[in-house]
């Protein structure tokens, strides 16, 4: 049963709220929406930090997960923050979001090593994660659109989509 302790907000609606802001920001483009599609991106990143917490320590700590909880709201209030009352900068924006990525990358295979051999299917996290990561490179490269459509980010949003389907 779920620990009523520790609040079900599922990875999905955080999703679902970026995936919105980021369509309306492609459809868009202004100084607000682009914000919004910065800030959302960045609250999926963060909250993937919180669920690799949350399912690879167990709810057997929830005072540490309550407390790991509170510090990322805090960064990404913080984060949100700098970039709309100081400097919207993109250059840090996506440092932070790579570096909360890549703890969520080493978290997760770490813990697919240690359990590597209690649990069969850990290869498909592990294969999901790595996989992630490599797409991930597509956000960092860009190059012309794919018949004049098809660019690197809009085949990183695709390649995407299956890799939820192996990691669930």
């Amino acid at each position: 049963p779920p620990n009523p302790q520790i609040p079900n907000f599922p990875l999905s609606q955080v999703s679902l709220n970026a995936w919105f802001w980021s369509t309306v920001f492609h459809t868009r483009d202004t100084a607000l929406t682009e914000k919004l599609d910065y800030f959302c991106a960045s609250a999926v990143v963060l909250h993937s930090v919180y669920l690799c917490c949350v399912r690879t320590l167990g709810l057997q700590r929830p005072a540490l997960i309550s407390i790991f909880r509170a510090f990322l709201l805090l960064f990404l209030a913080g984060h949100i923050s700098y970039l709309s009352l100081v400097r919207f900068d993109y250059g840090y924006n996506l440092v932070a979001n790579a570096a909360a990525g890549m703890l969520t990358v080493a978290w997760w295979l770490r813990w697919c090593l240690r359990q590597g051999r209690r649990l069969p299917h850990v290869w498909k996290c592990a294969a999901a994660v790595l996989l992630l990561q490599a797409l991930a490179l597509l956000e960092l490269l860009d190059f012309p659109p794919l018949l004049w459509v098809l660019d690197a980010h809009a085949l990183w949003h695709i390649g995407t989509i299956p890799l939820n389907v192996l990691f669930y």
